[in-house]
């Protein structure tokens, strides 16, 4: 099982876009979620998370216009961004943990990163 996280594209200046991070397999439930991304040349930076009471946490950069959410019946963790800015260009990744069942044995990945999605914001 993958972490998977999608819906990055190009787009203007004050436009929007809304990140996707599930698991490959869909009876897997994601925890201790978060987003980050990464420009070229700098290091990853946490962007977007949820607490472990569940309360969504930002970086002061996307407060306002980032929000982190979660659909728990598709097990799927979004972060939609609004009034996105050219310095929002970057991958995106998502990070959690994965716990499930295969074969009805239990599974607990912890620390999963997803592949990454590229968001562009042109001027």
């Amino acid at each position: 099982v993958q972490l998977q996280a999608s819906g990055g594209g190009l787009v203007h200046a004050g436009g929007s876009l809304r990140l996707s991070c599930a698991a490959s397999r869909n009876n897997y439930r994601l925890s201790g979620v978060g987003w980050y991304r990464q420009i070229p040349g700098k290091e990853r930076e946490l962007v977007a998370r949820f607490t472990s009471d569940g309360t969504p946490n930002y970086v002061d950069s996307v407060k306002e216009r980032f929000t982190i959410s979660r659909d728990n019946a598709k097990n799927t963790v979004y972060l939609s961004m609004n009034s996105l800015k050219p310095e929002d260009t970057a991958v995106y990744y998502c990070k959690a943990d994965l716990d499930g069942y295969e074969n009805g044995q239990y599974i607990s990945l912890i620390g999963n990163w997803g592949q990454g999605t590229l968001v562009t914001v042109s001027s």
